[in-house]
């Protein structure tokens, strides 16, 4: 199995947008703000780049309030984090720190579910 590798390309007019390389055929994301699905991703073929896709997430205005906004960008499939773009808004940018720890927030969720789940699923 290939590694997937999601590489910011950039911001604009409200959509953030990458290139997902390692995957023959057109791979399936899975985009979170606040455990909740960002709906509008898409996903589209680079020409003349094999295995290369155009990523694009609309960063819906109602998601944005004072503060650090995280997006986590996953393989659907696998589960595994792809990448993540955070926003911060409505404050000065002092620190980074913030952003880290609303990231680090966002996974310690995303793993106590996974291990909710694994636990279930061996229980029987």
């Amino acid at each position: 199995m290939t590694e997937l590798t999601l590489t910011k390309t950039r911001i604009r007019a409200g959509v953030w947008e990458g290139v997902l390389s390692g995957s023959p055929a057109e791979p399936v994301l899975d985009v979170q703000h606040l455990e909740k699905p960002v709906v509008g991703v898409t996903v589209s073929v680079v020409p003349e780049r094999a295995g290369e896709w155009l990523v694009r997430v609309p960063v819906p205005v109602e998601l944005l309030s004072e503060g650090v906004q995280t997006f986590l960008i996953r393989d659907a499939a696998t589960g595994e984090k792809l990448q993540h773009f955070t926003i911060i808004t409505g404050v000065a940018m002092e620190d980074d720190l913030r952003a880290e720890v609303d990231l680090l927030r966002a996974e310690l969720d995303m793993l106590k579910r996974a291990f909710r789940r694994h636990c279930l699923e061996t229980m029987g």
